[in-house]
């Protein structure tokens, strides 16, 4: 895939006739731990409206109960008339179901989060699902410029607020993270007023899964600098002393140039300014 580096803002350009799904999944509350719509794949149904024109269809595979519908209809809340939710049994593999569907309505962009906020949460379902589809892959999506003649323009995220573009050739399948625009707010009415359209599939169960032991991750404790010396006084001194500081400067009573000059050398060597 041919890319060029940018730092400008996506103009969308007339998407007409294009099919997007977007695979959403039951997020977390980071501090509540109650369900919720999960921001990542939010964002990518915010993407998903924003193109102009643009069929969009939610996909959602897992169990239906009212904890999970709750956060569900947080999707359709944003102005979705209906999710497609695909029933599966708890700890089932939904990798098969997912590509049966996506074969069926075959959309030509699929949109999801980077990583799941419940589960296992460790981000490959979209490489699986690209390597059951055959589809290219692109990660890190921050917009999409324009689609044309099976082409799509777009911008991914890169570290320090870089952007990249790249064209990829459809059907593909694109993860949206933190840099994509948030999502709108999910409206109480249409959220109530959407309708869940249920499919029944079966479940391909995920044995190596169910042997796992899955808790709450905790904040790991910040490891200690471990001090040899001989003496007590050394090791007390040693704990008790502050870290060293970095390559960082510290300016004081410096002039406006001064102070700028030296903004500008640090943005120079950080390749922000070229």
């Amino acid at each position: 895939m041919p890319h060029d580096a940018s730092n400008t803002s996506a103009n969308h350009s007339n998407a007409k006739g294009l099919n997007v799904t977007v695979l959403v999944s039951i997020g977390r509350h980071p501090l509540t731990a109650r369900t919720r719509r999960a921001d990542q794949d939010a964002r990518a149904v915010e993407m998903a409206l924003t193109l102009e024109s643009a069929s969009v269809s939610l996909l959602h595979a897992g169990q239906q109960d009212s904890e999970n519908e709750e956060a569900i209809r947080g999707y359709l809340g944003m102005g979705i008339d209906s999710i497609d939710l695909i029933e599966q049994r708890p700890q089932a593999d939904v990798i098969p179901v997912l590509a049966k569907a996506l074969r069926t309505s075959a959309p030509q962009l699929v949109l999801t989060g980077t990583r799941a906020e419940t589960g296992e949460a460790s981000g490959v379902t979209p490489y699986l699902l690209a390597e059951a589809l055959g589809w290219p892959i692109i990660t890190g999506l921050a917009a999409v410029e324009k689609i044309e003649q099976g082409v799509a323009t777009v911008l991914q995220a890169l570290p320090r607020g870089k952007r990249r573009r790249l064209r990829i050739r459809l059907p593909a399948i694109a993860t949206v993270d933190s840099s994509a625009p948030p999502a709108r707010q999910s409206a109480f009415g249409p959220a109530k007023r959407g309708e869940l359209d249920l499919h029944q599939e079966p479940s391909a169960i995920d044995d190596p899964l169910g042997t796992w032991h899955i808790q709450p991750a905790r904040k790991r404790p910040k490891r200690l600098k471990i001090v040899k010396s001989s003496s007590a006084r050394d090791r007390f001194k040693a704990a008790a002393a502050k870290a060293e500081g970095g390559s960082g400067q510290t300016l004081t009573d410096v002039t406006p140039e001064q102070g700028a000059e030296a903004i500008f050398k640090l943005l120079k060597e950080e390749g922000v300014l070229r």
